[in-house]
């Protein structure tokens, strides 16, 4: 049973940095960084900041025609200034 648990313990530390968070701070990731992280990470970057964005009385809806128009918007600003912060470039998108 000692043995059962010293695994089970080893195991856990072992996957333990693969399951914390990445923590990405939009303020200081360069637009290239964002066009090259995958689909998965764009569409989630493009979700977050369309809720960051949204007025906070606003009802709780997602408009997805709306979420990817502006997500495109900052996929071709990013692609003219890869070099910006996308915060910075996002801020003329999405206010």
């Amino acid at each position: 049973m000692n043995a059962l648990r010293a695994l089970t313990v080893s195991i856990a530390l072992l996957a333990a940095p693969v399951a914390q968070a990445q923590v990405v701070d939009l303020s200081k990731t360069p637009c290239k960084d964002f066009l090259t992280s995958g689909q998965n990470g764009i569409m989630i970057i493009w979700a977050w900041l369309y809720g960051y964005y949204a007025d906070q009385d606003a009802d709780p809806v997602v408009d997805f025609a709306k979420l990817t128009e502006k997500g495109q918007k900052l996929a071709e600003a990013c692609k003219a200034s890869p070099d910006k912060d996308i915060i910075s470039v996002a801020e003329k998108i999405y206010e």
